[in-house]
């Protein structure tokens, strides 16, 4: 796609009670955004006021589910080219660089795709499966729209588009405990075992409550490299079987009480 002329990023953070992330998040993108857009599911907590000291525009929406918030929020950017955020990401020195580079050469794709390292409980997960966990964040909005299974979002780029892999890290801060990771498995699976009760997905307990999770820990832990990551490697080895152990519980007795 060359001849592209438009330069100019509309940054998008979705929130809902981020005030221990929001201020990191919006220092690292004020350099390279030419408009933050925030689109926040009626906080409780301190996110509004500390979006407010940035000047950013503030939106609420009642929380529709990942894919659909991710659409809305589309309509309120005024650029073409959208660079989506969680609050609890941001961008790394390098990568903030190279899209300063980006925008003054002028962008020549429709989608770039990123690394993302993330930092679990204080430590930085290099392996696991966890990394590099190449994501899709900048993309022309006229090129590509939301169209992943909640809870999960993904960017769908149009037949033809052009997209490029750009070797520089988002950096996730995902959880400060494994409380909270847990309490993310118990949202997530729920949500996900409600979606395939909805596509009318089947399920075998043997293989998908026996044989599913003991080979994603092992997967996760000797073919991912999780082992190499030391203490947490484990225990991430071992939460990644749970939550798809979790996932068909829940889609079980879903179909054993319909």
């Amino acid at each position: 796609m060359n001849g592209v002329t438009n330069d100019r990023i509309s940054v998008i953070i979705i929130t809902l009670n981020e005030e221990k992330n929001i201020k990191r998040c919006l220092d690292s993108v004020v350099p390279v955004a030419d408009e933050i857009i925030v689109i926040d599911s009626f906080s409780s907590d301190r996110t509004r006021e500390i979006c407010d000291e940035y000047g950013v525009q503030f939106v609420q929406n009642k929380w529709p589910g990942i894919n659909a918030q991710r659409n809305f929020s589309l309509n309120f950017s005024k650029y073409d080219y959208v660079l989506s955020l969680d609050a609890d990401e941001a961008l790394s020195d390098d990568l903030c660089s190279e899209l300063k580079r980006l925008k003054s050469d002028g962008f020549t794709s429709d989608g770039y795709v990123f690394n993302r390292m993330t930092n679990y409980c204080g430590k930085w997960i290099r392996h696991s499966g966890w990394y590099p966990d190449s994501k899709l964040r900048l993309f022309n909005k006229k090129r590509g729209s939301y169209q992943g299974t909640d809870p999960h979002d993904e960017i769908v780029m149009q037949e033809g588009s052009e997209v490029e892999s750009v070797r520089k890290d988002i950096l996730h801060y995902s959880y400060y405990s494994i409380e909270e990771h847990l309490d993310q498995i118990n949202k997530f699976t729920t949500v996900s075992a409600r979606e395939k009760m909805k596509r009318g997905k089947s399920m075998n307990t043997l293989v998908h409550l026996i044989f599913y999770p003991t080979w994603t820990f092992i997967r996760v832990y000797f073919f991912k490299l999780g082992i190499l990551d030391g203490y947490y490697g484990f225990v991430l080895s071992v939460l990644d079987g749970y939550y798809r152990f979790l996932k068909y519980v829940k889609l079980k007795q879903l179909i054993l009480t319909r």
